[in-house]
């Protein structure tokens, strides 16, 4: 295995680009792109009511039939709440063995964009809660998935989400191959922002991105307090949006007190300025409904307010079938993948533990938007797919030498059509996995609380 955290002592002695990519290409003559098409179902993949049974474990009781019903809406939903099942069918799957830090979860809604310290609104991974050191293809694969899901979801052509998954794949390996030419400091501090949708000639988004970015340079922690807070104080939208008691304030009050320590010295003179007005229970999406996880209200200076999200933090799904071993602290794993893969990370983004469970700490409103991919229709979902692969190469590389994998590929096109079809076929099992999850919902074996529409 070739890990990103080994390469960097072994390739300081390797000076020529060349000799790095023929260790990436000795690799492909090992494991060729054609071993990527493969069966969707491994042969460690647990049943789908035990999967669920153990994803469940741990979260709170009252609300899992919430997350069950998001799970059971559509076949996408259940996908982004199975990252673990797929990474049991992926576990005897064939590998490069180029080890890179990876998302974990990298479905298509799972890139947003955020504002910047500066104010520029980026597009990138913006979900870190399964992130470990593991096969770069574990991501492609699952965002390739999610393309063919969201599209079959949106009403696209059969072909249309094929070809959106194929670019998926095109746009990671030539973002990878132009990445490798680059010199390394250019390349690491490449913005994903407005300019990357012609760069990957994705521009039939550029539309998509200017109505999310404007959406989302208003979404900000002064809309939330306007919006949530009466007086200082959170007001209830249950079961969205609770009051907790005052132990649980308090404690929560107290973990942001050591979270401070987490943050660079800059930072901690920053959020120290701010004092605690408030703290509410929060519901959160998919995959960590029934995780605790609350907002807490800080007031600064002449009527400022800032909202942080403090969001309990589990093992990733991935650990059991990869060699890592066990976090030191869940929250702090999750802090180190975000500040590795991201561009620009959220400058309070940081860790705590609270009454014995780890957290992560960021802020809740950071110009946060998204582009919605189960509503893109041919030629935007394809975009959307080359526009995610590219972000998702520039991920990767911060953690593995670009040239190394620019190897691998070898400029070589069978790889598109490899990870295309095993996507499609993986798209037939995880609807397949929905459908006996809803049949166990019908037959009351599964409880499943759904959501009303808006």
């Amino acid at each position: 295995m070739v890990s990103g955290r080994r390469e960097a002592a072994e390739l300081r002695v390797i000076q020529d680009p060349d000799e790095v990519r023929a260790q990436g290409k000795a690799l492909r003559e090992a494991t060729p792109p054609a071993a990527h098409d493969h069966e969707a179902a491994g042969p460690r993949r647990p049943g789908v009511l035990e999967f669920i049974g153990t994803s469940n474990a741990g979260r709170l009781p009252s609300l899992v039939p919430l997350r069950m019903g998001r799970m059971v809406s559509s076949p996408f939903s259940f996908f982004r709440g199975a990252a673990g099942l797929m990474a049991a069918d992926l576990a005897e799957a064939p590998r490069s063995g180029l080890i890179a830090q990876i998302c974990g979860d990298a479905h298509a809604a799972n890139f947003g964009l955020y504002g910047t310290p500066d104010g520029e609104i980026v597009m990138d991974i913006n979900d870190f809660d399964e992130t470990v050191p593991g096969p770069w293809e574990w991501d492609v694969k699952r965002l390739a998935t999610s393309l063919v899901l969201a599209g079959r979801e949106g009403g696209v052509s059969a072909s249309k989400c094929l070809e959106a998954a194929e670019d998926v794949v095109k746009s990671y390996r030539r973002t990878v191959r132009n990445l490798a030419e680059m010199p390394f400091m250019q390349s690491w501090n490449a913005l994903p922002n407005a300019a990357a949708l012609s760069r990957v000639k994705a521009d039939e988004l550029i539309d998509d991105f200017a109505e999310a970015a404007a959406k989302a340079r208003k979404n900000t922690s002064a809309k939330v307090v306007a919006k949530w807070t009466r007086e200082n104080r959170f007001i209830e939208e249950p079961p969205v949006l609770t009051r907790v008691d005052e132990a649980t304030a308090e404690a929560v009050t107290t973990g942001l007190v050591s979270y401070v320590d987490t943050l660079r010295e800059s930072r901690r003179n920053l959020i120290t300025r701010f004092g605690v007005s408030d703290v509410a229970f929060r519901v959160v999406g998919t995959g960590s409904v029934g995780l605790r996880s609350y907002v807490a209200l800080l007031r600064g200076n002449t009527g400022e307010s800032l909202v942080l999200q403090v969001k309990e933090a589990r093992p990733s799904s991935l650990e059991p079938h990869l060699d890592c071993p066990p976090a030191e602290h869940e929250g702090q794993r999750i802090v180190h993948g975000a500040r590795l893969v991201q561009a620009e990370t959220d400058i309070l983004l940081g860790w705590t533990t609270i009454e014995g469970r780890p957290y992560i700490v960021r802020q809740f409103r950071n110009m946060k938007g998204d582009i919605d991919p189960t509503a893109l229709k041919g030629n935007h979902l394809d975009d959307y797919g080359r526009l995610a692969g590219a972000l998702l190469a520039r991920a990767h590389v911060r953690s593995i030498d670009p040239r190394l994998l620019a190897g691998y590929f070898d400029e070589d096109e069978e790889m598109d059509e490899a990870i295309g079809r095993y996507a499609v076929r993986y798209a037939d099992q995880t609807e397949a996995d929905h459908a006996e999850l809803a049949a166990a919902v019908r037959s009351g074996r599964v409880e499943a609380e759904l959501e009303e529409d808006d």
